[in-house]
C-alpha cells in the first residue's frame, strides 16, 4: 500500500513552473545575503570583550602596571581602544566602498553564479582568519587590519549579484513589497550574527568569527549548485520590467502569468524555440549608469542613510554596555531588536511605495520621522527595559526602511529604467554605484562615531540626526517630481469624471 503524495510535493506540483523557480531564486539569494551579514556582525559583539571592564573581574592576577586593562586583548588594551576599533571598522568599510564600484562592473561581465559563490567562500575564509587570531594568540594590529581589508573587498561580490538575480526574475509590479520582504535578510543576518557571536563571546571569542565563516562558505557552495541566473536558462518567462499602455500591448504576445510568486505583466516566451540566437546587449558603462535619471540622487541619499544604519550596526552594542550597563552578551541580544524593527520597516516601505508609486516620498517621510525618534531614544531610551525595546524597534524601522527600499526596489527599478530600452545589463552596475556610494557613508559613520564618542554619546546622536536630515534633503527634487505626477494624475482624473 502506497502512502499519499506528500503535502509539500503536492503544493510544488500545484505551483506554476515559473513560480517554482522564482521561489527557489528568492530563497537562495535570501540565504546568501543573510550569511553575508551574519559574517559581518561578530565584530560589533566582540568589541566589548576585546576591551572589557576589567575592574568588575577583580584584582589583576599578573600585577601588571596597566591594571585597569589587564584582561583586555592587546593591542586593544590602551586608552585609544575606541580609535583602534574605529580603524578596524573602516579597514573593512573603506575597502568595501572602493571595491563595490568595481564589483558591479565585474558582475555584469562574469557569470553571477560563479562570482557570488566564489565571493562567499573567500568571505568565509577571511572571517574565520580574524577569529583564528584568538587561537593563534596574535596581538599585532596590522594582522586584523589586513584581514578586514581583504574581507571588505571580497564581500562586495554579494549585493550586486543577488539584486541582479532577483531583478532578472521579477518585474516592477509588486517589486517593492517582494523585495521589502526579501530584504529582511539584512536584519535576519544581523540577528543571527549577534546570537551566534554572543554564544562564544565570553568564553572563546575566536569562535564568534570561525562559526559564521563556516556558515557563509557552506551557503556559497549550495549557491554554486542550485542558483539559476536568468529565467531563459530554464525555459521560463522573463519578467516585463515596464508597464505598457493599452495601445502598446499586443494581446497575443502578453499573457497572464500570475502565480503565488508571480507578478502582473509577465511577458510570454515561445518555449518551442527558447534558444534562438539573440543579439546580446552590451553592458552599460559607469558614466552611462550615472546618467540614468535618479541614480545620483538616490546614491547620495543612501550615503547618509547608510551612515546612520552602519553606525548602529557597529556601535549599538557598545553604546548599550556603556549607557545601560549591560553585559556583552545581553547588549548583543538587545541590539537585535533594532534589526527586528529593520525587517518591519523594509516591508512597510516596500508596501507603501508599491501602493503610491512614490519610492522617494516614502523614503523622505520615514527619514523625517526618524530624526526626532533618534533624539528620543538617546534621552529616554534607557529609562526602562520596556521603553528601550519599543524605541529600538521604532528606530530600526525608520532608519532601515529607506535604506532597504533604496538598495533593493529602487536599485532594481533604476537598473531596468525605461531609458535603457530593455537592456537589463545595467542592473548590477547601477546597484553597485548606489550601494558603493552608500558604503562611503557606512565607512564614515563608524569612523565619526569612534572620533566623537569620547566627547559624549549625545554628540554621536546629533551627528546621526544631521545625517538623516541631509539624506531627506537630497531626495527633494525626486519627491517634487513624484508629487507633481500625483497632482497631474488627480487633475486628469477629475477632468475625466466631469
Amino acid at each position: 500500500m502506497r502512502a499519499a503524495l506528500a503535502p509539500g510535493v503536492r503544493l510544488l506540483r500545484a505551483l506554476p513552473r515559473d513560480s517554482r523557480y522564482r521561489g527557489l531564486t528568492l530563497v537562495l539569494t535570501f540565504l546568501c545575503y543573510t550569511s553575508y551579514h551574519l559574517s559581518r556582525k561578530p565584530i560589533s559583539i566582540v568589541k566589548s570583550q576585546l576591551h572589557p571592564n576589567c575592574s568588575a573581574l577583580g584584582p589583576n592576577p599578573r600585577n601588571d602596571s596597566n591594571s585597569s586593562a589587564w584582561c583586555s586583548w592587546a593591542p586593544f588594551d590602551g586608552d585609544n581602544y575606541k580609535e583602534l576599533f574605529g580603524a578596524l571598522d573602516n579597514a573593512f568599510l573603506v575597502a568595501y566602498a572602493i571595491g563595490m564600484f568595481i564589483s558591479g562592473i565585474f558582475g555584469e561581465r562574469l557569470p553571477l553564479r560563479y562570482y557570488l559563490s566564489g565571493g562567499m567562500v573567500l568571505s568565509g575564509l577571511f572571517t574565520a582568519l580574524f577569529g583564528l587570531g584568538y587561537f593563534w594568540d596574535i596581538h599585532v594590529l596590522w594582522y586584523f587590519i589586513v584581514v578586514q581589508v581583504c574581507n571588505g573587498l571580497v564581500q562586495t561580490t554579494g549585493w550586486p549579484a543577488v539584486v541582479a538575480c532577483v531583478g532578472n526574475w521579477f518585474g516592477k509590479g509588486k517589486r517593492g513589497l517582494i523585495m521589502g520582504i526579501w530584504n529582511s535578510h539584512t536584519s535576519v543576518g544581523n540577528i543571527l550574527g549577534s546570537l551566534i557571536a554572543g554564544a562564544w563571546v565570553s568564553s572563546a571569542w575566536g569562535l564568534s568569527f570561525v562559526v559564521p565563516g563556516i556558515i557563509i562558505t557552506t551557503v556559497g557552495i549550495i549557491c554554486f549548485f542550485f542558483l539559476v541566473e536568468y529565467p531563459e536558462d530554464v525555459d521560463c518567462s522573463p519578467p516585463l520590467h515596464h508597464v505598457m499602455t493599452t495601445s502598446e500591448k499586443d494581446p497575443e504576445a502578453v499573457t497572464s502569468n500570475e502565480g503565488p510568486l508571480g507578478l502582473s505583466g509577465q511577458s510570454s516566451v515561445d518555449l518551442s524555440s527558447p534558444k534562438e540566437p539573440v543579439e546580446e546587449p552590451e553592458a552599460i558603462s559607469f558614466l552611462g549608469a550615472l546618467r540614468i535619471p535618479g541614480v545620483v540622487e538616490f546614491s547620495l541619499c543612501l550615503l547618509f542613510a547608510k551612515l546612520v544604519s552602519y553606525t548602529f550596526l557597529y556601535w549599538l552594542p557598545l553604546y548599550i554596555v556603556n549607557v545601560a550597563h549591560f553585559g556583552a552578551k545581553e547588549a548583543g541580544d538587545l541590539s537585535t531588536l533594532f534589526d527586528v524593527g529593520g525587517i518591519l520597516g523594509g516591508i512597510f516601505a516596500g508596501l507603501i511605495s508599491d501602493y503610491t508609486g512614490g519610492r522617494a516620498t516614502t523614503c523622505c517621510v520615514m527619514l523625517v520621522v526618524a530624526a526626532p525618534m533618534l533624539f528620543l531614544y538617546n534621552h529616554v531610551g534607557q529609562n526602562g527595559i520596556g521603553t528601550s525595546i519599543a524605541m529600538l524597534i521604532i528606530c530600526g524601522a525608520l532608519v532601515n526602511g529607506p535604506y532597504a527600499l533604496i538598495t533593493t526596489a529602487v536599485s532594481a527599478d533604476l537598473g531596468t529604467h525605461e531609458s535603457l530600452k530593455g537592456n537589463a545589463k545595467a542592473l548590477s552596475t547601477v546597484t553597485a554605484i548606489i550601494d558603493g556610494t552608500g558604503s562611503v557613508g557606512a565607512a564614515l559613520g563608524p569612523l565619526l562615531a569612534g572620533l566623537i564618542s569620547p566627547t559624549g554619546w549625545n554628540n554621536v546622536f546629533y551627528m546621526l540626526i544631521a545625517a538623516d536630515v541631509l539624506a531627506c534633503l537630497l531626495l527633494a527634487r525626486v519627491v517634487v517630481k513624484e508629487v507633481r505626477g500625483w497632482c497631474g494624475y488627480m487633475a486628469r482624473k477629475r477632468g475625466y469624471v466631469r
